[in-house]
């Protein structure tokens, strides 16, 4: 079995003061998890994460990363173990419950995900699908002005406001995966994760994407786990 390293390093500040410590966002405890021939991917995995803190998950391919993401968002259950994220049990979490948790969650892979037919601004539009459970209040969401004027927002954010109205398949890997994190801006997430997000960049755009997530920490407030 491979080895998941973990490092951490604190990017929003400490409060002053006894009662501003900075709260827990994840807290994952003794979680295990096999798949066939009871294989172990994952074994007795401990970390705490803080608010604010970006988190580096490293290891090489095999060794559990992706597949300890889908316990964080409960697309598959660990064996034992416990995940706390934003002060909820994950997995006991009902369908609801797992919608308003993912809800608070930006999410960005390696492949982006963007509709290639569609231009870079409505790509971020679709970020704001989370906000509402309602099929129809979620259309009427992404249909007011508000949420366009938002995603033009993020779409600046990320240095890409220019090609606002370009197709997603005229667009570079960096910029597609600008607009993929422009797009997770639009949840208003507490927490951004993000899984091998740079893996398919040349070295100097991976600097720059990985540049903006830390820059993005100190500007939105959100705590960030990746994996590498």
């Amino acid at each position: 079995m491979q080895e998941i390293t973990l490092f951490n390093d604190s990017i929003l500040p400490e409060k002053t003061g006894i009662w501003n410590t900075k709260p827990t966002d994840i807290t994952v405890s003794g979680v295990s998890k096999s798949f066939k021939n009871n294989k172990p991917i994952l074994r007795n995995i401990h970390f705490e994460i803080k608010h604010g803190e970006a988190v580096a998950l490293t290891g090489a391919n095999g060794a559990g990363k992706s597949t300890l993401f889908r316990c964080l968002l409960k697309l598959i259950d660990p064996d034992i173990g416990s995940i706390k994220m934003l002060d909820s049990e994950v997995t006991q979490l009902n369908r609801r419950q797992i919608q308003k948790m993912r809800s608070k969650i930006g999410l960005v892979w390696q492949r982006h995900n963007l509709v290639p037919r569609l231009s870079a601004l409505s790509n971020v539009i679709h970020g704001a699908q989370n906000r509402s459970y309602s099929p129809r209040l979620w259309y009427q969401c992404l249909s007011t002005r508000a949420v366009r004027e938002e995603a033009i927002h993020h779409l600046d954010i990320v240095g890409l406001s220019h090609l606002a109205n370009h197709r997603a398949d005229q667009l570079s890997g960096g910029e597609s995966q600008r607009v993929a994190i422009a797009r997770a801006l639009m949840q208003r997430p507490k927490i951004m994760m993000a899984d091998e997000p740079v893996a398919s960049l040349d070295p100097r755009v991976a600097e720059e994407v990985m540049s903006l997530f830390l820059d993005l920490i100190h500007k939105e407030g959100f705590t960030l786990l990746f994996t590498s």
